[in-house]
């Protein structure tokens, strides 16, 4: 028997089926994405207008339609005027992205109801971590901003909104809207080419008035690769784009 030509083709025979198990574990991946993504859940016309204005979306498309009422809120945006106040002990930013039950801990003795905020890291910038405040525990108000200013790997000080929310009545909620419907306006009408969809998140928006209160309604949040966030009412439909005032 020729052993080195034996050994060989059992070389070969390897590596061929090494070959095979990478495509098929590529294959079962990109299945895994495409079903996570659902784009199914947009019509064949919306997917046309993908493909002919390249827009990429890169994160799953919400399949939720809780039922949800309009927030009534006191909030002046007051301390955006003011210098941050600084902590009395700096606290790692690590935490930040690794424990947030951790960093709520260690603040929760400067920044009251610190547990209640979500962190954003889309609407975050270099200096800067942004949070919004929860509703019902649940969903952020986009408009509304703490800001934890940080400096040499450690948060430093923060910017505090004095918020009041207002329990709305039962009776006022309303079913929102599939975020996929939502998608397909913006697609086919806002989104400029080579657009990329980097997170949707359902939460509330409200115009930041001076006065006693204000109200937001429940929104999809749609934020670009580029840094640029759609927002459409989630029971109207109506569109707030970058380049709209109102």
């Amino acid at each position: 028997m020729d052993w080195g030509r034996a050994k060989n083709v059992l070389i070969y025979a390897f590596l061929v089926l090494n070959l095979l198990l990478c495509y098929q574990l590529w294959m079962d991946l990109r299945d895994q994405a495409s079903a996570n993504l659902d784009f199914t859940s947009l019509s064949k016309a919306t997917q046309a207008v993908m493909e002919e204005k390249n827009i990429r979306i890169l994160c799953p498309i919400p399949a939720a339609t809780p039922q949800l009422p309009d927030l009534t809120y006191h909030y002046s945006g007051e301390e955006q005027n003011e210098p941050p106040v600084e902590l009395k002990e700096p606290i790692d930013s690590k935490l930040i992205y690794s424990s947030f039950t951790e960093l709520s801990t260690a603040l929760e003795g400067q920044i009251p109801d610190i547990s209640n905020y979500r962190f954003d890291a889309q609407e975050s910038e270099v200096g800067k971590f942004v949070l919004h405040p929860l509703v019902d525990k649940k969903w952020s108000l986009f408009r509304v901003r703490l800001e934890l200013i940080n400096s040499d790997q450690k948060i430093v000080a923060f910017r505090w909104p004095k918020i009041e929310m207002v329990t709305t009545m039962s009776d006022t909620d309303q079913k929102v809207l599939p975020a996929s419907q939502a998608l397909s306006s913006l697609i086919e009408k806002y989104f400029p080419a080579n657009s990329v969809v980097k997170e949707i998140e359902l939460g509330y928006y409200g115009e930041l008035f001076n006065s006693e209160s204000q109200v937001a309604s429940p929104m999809w949040r749609f934020m670009l690769e580029n840094g640029n966030a759609y927002y459409v009412d989630a029971i109207s439909a109506d569109i707030i784009s970058p380049k709209t005032t109102e």
